[in-house]
């Protein structure tokens, strides 16, 4: 009961600070901080309202989904350097956006077309495609470690298709620039809402199986004796994850290390099972991303940082620093 209110405490503490720097978001622009709610200004609210707003709620859902995902993948593979790109999906998502792109010829046009839905469903149905080639290589979900091993693969192979086709035509590469560093410019209240959509059914089904997460973190064959369903477990998780992947790569990009470094984060703050771990990476993950992106946009104004630069300088750091931790003597991972 004391665990479960720490929880609850934690959870609401980080949804708090996720809505105060949404707030943040809608002050911060190309020329620094500029507090233009306060005004009565038509442009002013049309910016903050129609632009700034949406971009930072989409940073915080965007966030969620792969702080989710993250904690699902650890959970999942017992492995705390799993991520949300482990079965491909971020090469698959690549591959998508350059073919998208090579068809178009890399032109402005389609570009703008990205700002729509091309862009966008070119990178989830690519992510998609590359999950369900890994499936098929692992032949089902049943072993846990074939199923990693097919995701490094599909993962290498698509991210070296997606090379040669920049190679091969050089104006993809300059427009995949965006995408492949992450960005939040272009989330709308349209994005915004498919987002929320599939944050709240990827928490639902994840919560549904934490049990099953539980019981993996005694082995398999233990599992296995406690009469959990780990076939159809394995395979809603692995939806989970793949969903919740796709939709956040293809509407902020490639971000890094926000997946692997929420749930670390989380496990140094509050000991919990995954139920309460999963809720807590996921408002971790959305309160990363949105910070990283109030930053990306004041550090250097007006120029603006790729959003995907500052989490992996932060995350890379963090995780660093964890590792010097442990490798120190009585250190604790």
């Amino acid at each position: 009961m004391k665990q479960h209110t720490h929880t609850l405490r934690w959870a609401l503490g980080l949804w708090l600070m996720g809505l105060c720097w949404v707030f943040l978001g809608t002050a911060a622009g190309s020329e620094g901080w500029q507090a233009w709610w306060w005004q009565a200004d038509e442009l002013a609210h049309q910016i903050v309202v129609d632009i700034r707003l949406p971009r930072s709620l989409g940073a915080w859902l965007g966030g969620a989904l792969l702080g989710l995902a993250g904690a699902v993948a650890q959970g999942l593979f017992r492995n705390p350097l799993a991520d949300p790109y482990l079965l491909g999906s971020a090469s698959g998502a690549s591959l998508g956006v350059a073919l998208y792109l090579s068809v178009f010829g890399g032109s402005v046009w389609a570009v703008q077309l990205w700002m729509g839905l091309g862009m966008t469903g070119a990178a989830f149905v690519g992510a998609v495609l590359a999950v369900m080639l890994t499936l098929t290589l692992a032949r089902g979900v049943q072993q846990t470690l074939r199923l990693l091993l097919a995701g490094v693969v599909v993962g290498v192979v698509l991210g070296a298709l997606t090379s040669l086709l920049s190679l091969l035509q050089p104006q993809v590469l300059q427009a995949m620039q965006g995408f492949m560093l992450g960005s939040t410019a272009f989330v709308g209240w349209v994005a915004c809402s498919l987002l929320s959509a599939v944050l709240l059914a990827c928490l639902f089904l994840s919560a549904v199986f934490a049990r099953v997460l539980d019981a993996l973190t005694l082995g398999e064959a233990t599992a296995q004796s406690l009469g959990v369903p780990l076939r159809s477990a394995r395979l809603a998780l692995v939806g989970v994850l793949s969903l919740a992947t796709g939709a956040a790569v293809a509407h902020i990009g490639l971000v890094a290390f926000v997946g692997l470094a929420a749930p670390h984060l989380v496990r140094s703050l509050v000991r919990s099972t995954h139920a309460g771990a999963l809720l807590l990476s996921a408002l971790m993950g959305g309160l990363l991303l949105v910070v990283a992106d109030v930053w990306a946009r004041v550090l250097f104004a007006p120029q603006e940082l790729p959003v995907g630069v500052l989490t992996a300088v932060i995350g890379g750091g963090y995780l660093l620093w964890r590792v010097f931790r442990v490798s120190e003597p009585g250190g604790r991972a």
